[in-house]
């Protein structure tokens, strides 16, 4: 037996809003991705890291990542709030597209009912819990 699709509302809702994050938020991961890339290159990675390591700092710039490299004084232009923030947008934007990614994947197989929304409750505490964990971690280093 056939079930019956439900016509999305028009207008500004989660699924839209959620869409649009979705498209902004992977852009934004490669960007900053990017950005990290670069900033690292230009304050000396090139000479001073090996890949492993230029690719762990690009994706959580921590001032402990570079602490064993040959890089003097690690402190003066790795550890400052510069890159702090850009690992809090990256860790923000990468947890909450994953989010979204497994919101969608419950909605697609879990039947409508008190079982999705106790998996979505599920995934929203998760979620909760993984961000404040990695700002402790940003916060803490």
């Amino acid at each position: 037996m056939m079930q019956t699709r439900v016509v999305p509302q028009r207008g500004f809702n989660l699924d839209y809003i959620m869409f649009i994050f979705t498209r902004v938020s992977g852009l934004s991961i490669v960007l900053l991705a990017l950005v990290g890339i670069i900033l690292a290159m230009v304050m000396g990675a090139r000479t001073q890291m090996d890949l492993g390591t230029l690719m762990r700092w690009t994706f959580f710039p921590n001032p402990n990542h570079v602490v064993n490299s040959d890089i003097p004084d690690v402190t003066l232009g790795w550890a400052n709030a510069y890159w702090s923030t850009m690992q809090f947008l990256l860790i923000f934007f990468a947890f909450t597209h994953a989010a979204n990614g497994l919101r969608m994947i419950v909605e697609d197989y879990v039947n409508r009912g008190v079982g999705q929304l106790l998996v979505r409750g599920f995934f929203f505490l998760l979620w909760l819990f993984m961000l404040i964990t990695a700002i402790f971690v940003v916060l803490s280093s």
